[in-house]
This record gives C-alpha cells, structure tokens and sequence, in this order.
C-alpha cells in the first residue's frame, strides 16, 4: 500500500487561516478530498493522512467527518489542547475514533521556541501513550535543539519530524541542522517525513540538486525503516505541486531496493500510524 502520510484540508477562511498571506495566493481556496483523490490516483497512491491545519477541536470533526465519507483517508493527525487540565478526558473521547491516529501540535509558530519541554505540555505528551496516539513534531530547525531533549523523555512515545524539521533550503544552511537532525535522529522511537521541502526552497527557481544533501543527511540519520513519504499537499503548490514535488522523491529513492522502497512509499506509515 502506498501512502501520501502528510497533506491538508481545508475550507478557506481568510481569518482563521492568516498564515496564508497573499504570497501563497494559489492557495486561498477550499481544497477538499475531491481534489486530491484525483491527483493520488494519478501517482498510483492508495491512502493518505490528514493533518490539522487549524489548532482547534472543530478541525477534528472537519478531517474526521472526511474521513468517514472517503476511505482513502486512512489517518487522521488532529490537535488537542496538550496543556489542558482537561486533556486526559480529551484524550479519552478521541480514543473512540479509529481513524484518528495522533496529534500536532504548531510548535513551529510559537514564541516560547522550548514550549515542548514546559511541564504542562510534556504532561500531554505522557498521556498519549496511554491511549496509543502518535505525535507529529512541527518544528523550525532552531527548534531541533529541544526536541532531542524533549523525544528522550518519552522513550516509548512514537513521534515523527514533520518535515524534515524545515531546513533552510533557500539560504544552502545545513551545519546546524545537520548535528542536531543526526542527534534527534538517535532516538528509535522517533521517525521522519520526507515532505514540505519545496516550500523551504526557492519557490521560484528551486533546481532538483538543492535538495539532495539534505535528502542524503535523513536517509543516513534515519534509514529507510524511519522515513516516510508526504506530499504537503496542497501548500506544495506554492512552490511548484504535486508533480513536481513528488518527482525529487521518485528520483533520489530510486537508487534504493525494492524492499527498502516499499518501506518509504508506505509500509513505514502504515506501521507508525497502525493504518
């Protein structure tokens, strides 16, 4: 089975969803299961995983409402208030829900750039063990020094790197992000999508060689049982689509066994989120 195990929905609100300003215009419209479902078919990719978009329970019901009316939508990665008093009842309620695999969190955008490791959140991230739930590390590379403290604490926790924590590609930067990719990397527990990338480089006049060192860092960190494949979708479109997006990947995992394909195309996703 092959699996696109990051990429979003979304019925556009100017308001809510202002992280899409006006240089990412191409994608301040609805983008729904029916408009992506034609694009996996096309790539010969069987399922997919919603992530939130919107850090609100309302975007639970939204992407778990799609996924109960189109069964490619294997997974569901929603988000939970992890610092809640409440959070454990919280917890309890989704644990209902089959397709709801995990949570996320929007690291990324906060000020506390440790916020990971303050009490009351590392309090949400015990308790999804308990109910079996994964969870997706959104994060900038600044950020990549915390979290190497942050997944040791939870040994048994199963978290993967969105992303591949969002190198900064444009600028060529690779020294630090490297050491602390290869440090988080060290920890068995934690995975890696290989995904969002693009929209990391130079939208305009990115080249198919930008990503290679990167690519060649994460495959060594985390081989190919650890890594998986996400699209991004449809924020990849800012920076060239699906197309080509997903032909950097084909390219480099070509070099790669059969075995050692299948695992990344989707045998990987379907283990870390028990599709």
């Amino acid at each position: 089975m092959k699996i696109d195990s990051h990429q979003h929905f979304w019925i556009f609100d100017p308001v809510r969803d202002s992280w899409i300003d006006e240089s990412m215009a191409i994608i301040q419209r609805d983008f729904l299961p029916a408009d992506l479902k034609p694009i996996l078919d096309e790539h010969e990719i069987d399922g997919c995983v919603a992530v939130q978009a919107d850090q609100s329970e309302a975007e639970n019901e939204f992407l778990l409402k799609s996924a109960q009316e189109n069964d490619f939508i294997k997974a569901v990665v929603g988000w939970v208030d992890l610092r809640s008093e409440a959070v454990d009842e919280r917890l309890a309620y989704y644990g209902q829900f089959k397709k709801l695999k995990g949570f996320r969190h929007v690291l990324q955008g906060e000020k506390d750039r440790a916020l990971m490791l303050k009490p009351a959140f590392m309090n949400g991230i015990w308790l999804l063990e308990k109910y079996d739930f994964t969870y997706d590390i959104l994060i900038f590379p600044d950020q990549l020094v915390y979290a190497g403290e942050f997944v040791k604490s939870f040994p048994h926790q199963k978290f993967v790197i969105d992303h591949i924590a969002k190198p900064y590609i444009k600028k060529q930067e690779l020294a630090d992000w490297v050491k602390d990719i290869k440090t988080v990397a060290q920890e068995e527990n934690v995975w890696c999508k290989v995904s969002g990338m693009v929209t990391e480089a130079d939208w305009q006049s990115w080249q198919e060689a930008d990503f290679e060192p990167y690519l060649d860092v994460v495959f060594e960190a985390f081989g190919s049982k650890r890594l998986m494949f996400g699209s991004d979708w449809p924020v990849c479109n800012v920076a060239g689509g699906y197309d080509k997006m997903i032909s950097i990947v084909k390219n480099y995992v070509s070099r790669l066994s059969v075995e050692e394909q299948t695992a990344f195309w989707g045998n990987n996703a379907v283990e870390f989120y028990n599709i």
